[in-house]
């Protein structure tokens, strides 16, 4: 069997933490992109292509790279053909996380232990096929299924949060929970766009928004609306930071050029953003809801591909930038003022990993134990090597042992045995430091303890779960 009881545990030592200590903790979802319509209303998926293969980007490059013309990824294809098409491309994939992932899913998820290749893709497509379409293969019994005690999708402020008001009302066991997802706000590059936007936000606000000032409002109201439906976490996905000088008369007449049709140019946009951004940032500080920070991505990089089919399609990229001086201002100004929230750091590219973990051990304080942090591997950092980097550098230069662990940043219901992969990762690196004699066995307990925190037991604090 591939995917067997041990599998990446390669020492004694991880063997027994995985097994211990990680295998059965419960698990936190506190970035995703699940769609809390699909929760609330218990969805059923019709076959196995739908719950696999829609909206999974990840799956998309890798059947762009094998050569699979793009009416069997986002085309009029059936179902099965594309289906037919991933299990063509699934041995091209090895030493891809996408192989591992591929098979952990399908055992974990179906009980199902046959390598998916061409040969094999009926018969796999068919017997996970007829179980989905059984009541213990709905939504909410997924989520039982891997035990997920809360899940916190990603909502833009103007979304009415009707799905999450069902679900507080009708509890299903895991609680479901928004995420302030403010991009849109921030997105004045584009005024007839944004233009758009705060008409919708105002609507949800239950105004008219015709300056910055009122843009304030309207996001401190949707801000509180959020929090009554139980939402602790913010999310912000950004080229990099922005902490410009501005005044309020400065970020005021940025607004109003951009309501009247005007494009700002690249200082002014600037500007705005580090407003902006400063506000959001004391908006969450006032609750004491964490924040999280995503950069260094460059989105929707194909503009023939953009103009095609639109974004988060599959063509982002890791991008390069000078994290270091915009992030120390912005972080210093919330700082001096007593305004800094618990906060999460995540770059897409790995270089940025020491930048930013030595970032956020500069502004840890004595209220809150990992207070600020480096994130975990992110988006295409999400694999063995990545989560590997980036635990070693959160190790060396801050404290592993208070790292709120993993997230799936996922919009499949099927990513769950992400988390089951990351605990072995992380159970694999420990467990050879035990055994070359660089952690001490005498200390198992508090390693195993550190084990289920990391796995489970400091995002439930850390988030006030």
């Amino acid at each position: 069997m591939f995917i067997d009881n041990d599998f990446m545990l390669t020492n004694d030592a991880a063997r027994e933490l995985y097994h211990t200590a990680a295998e059965h903790q419960p698990i936190i979802d506190y970035h995703c992109h699940l769609d809390p319509k699909m929760i609330a209303e218990n969805h059923q998926f019709d076959n196995l292509a739908e719950i696999w293969l829609g909206g999974d980007h990840y799956k998309w490059r890798a059947m762009r790279g094998n050569g699979i013309d793009e009416e069997y990824i986002t085309g009029g294809k059936s179902d099965y053909e594309k289906f037919e098409k991933w299990a063509e491309t699934v041995p091209y994939t090895m030493r891809n996380p996408l192989y591992h992932w591929t098979h952990m899913e399908l055992s974990r998820v179906f009980g199902i232990d046959t390598i998916l290749k061409p040969s094999t893709a009926r018969e796999i497509y068919d017997a996970c096929t007829a179980m989905l379409r059984t009541e213990e293969f709905r939504v909410q019994n997924i989520l039982r299924r891997f035990r997920v005690e809360v899940v916190c999708t990603t909502d833009d402020p103007a979304d009415s949060l009707e799905h999450h008001a069902r679900l507080k009302s009708h509890p299903i066991g895991t609680r479901v929970y928004p995420a302030w997802r403010p991009d849109k706000a921030l997105g004045i590059d584009c005024p007839a766009a944004y233009r758009a936007y705060m008409e919708r936000l105002g609507e949800a606000a239950g105004m008219v928004i015709r300056s910055y000032t009122d843009l304030i409002e309207a996001l401190r109201r949707r801000h509180d609306f959020f929090a009554t439906l139980g939402c602790r976490v913010s999310d912000h996905g950004m080229d990099n930071f922005y902490a410009d000088d501005y005044t309020e008369a400065e970020v005021s007449r940025v607004f109003a050029k951009v309501m009247d049709g005007k494009t700002p140019d690249s200082g002014e946009t600037s500007m705005f953003r580090s407003a902006l951004l400063h506000q959001l940032a004391i908006m969450d500080w006032e609750k004491g809801w964490a924040q999280q920070y995503h950069i260094s991505v460059v989105r929707n990089s194909s503009t023939r591909m953009y103009r095609k089919l639109g974004p988060d399609t599959g063509f982002d990229a890791i991008m390069e930038v000078n994290c270091s001086v915009a992030g120390h201002r912005f972080f210093d100004r919330l700082d001096r003022e007593g305004k800094l929230t618990k906060t999460i750091l995540y770059s897409l590219n790995p270089k940025d990993n020491e930048v930013l973990t030595t970032l956020a051990y500069t502004y840890n304080d004595s209220t809150v134990a990992g207070k600020m942090q480096l994130g975990s591997g992110w988006w295409f950092l999400d694999q063995e090597d990545g989560m590997r980097r980036q635990m070693n550098t959160l190790s060396a230069m801050g404290l592993l042992s208070r790292f709120v662990g993993m997230l799936t940043d996922s919009r499949s219901f099927l990513s769950y045995p992400r988390h089951e992969y990351f605990r072995r990762i992380l159970c694999d690196l420990i467990g050879e430091d035990i055994e070359a004699g660089k952690l001490p066995r005498s200390e198992m307990d508090f390693i195993r303890q550190m084990v289920a925190d990391i796995s489970y037991n400091n995002a439930k604090r850390y988030f006030n779960f």
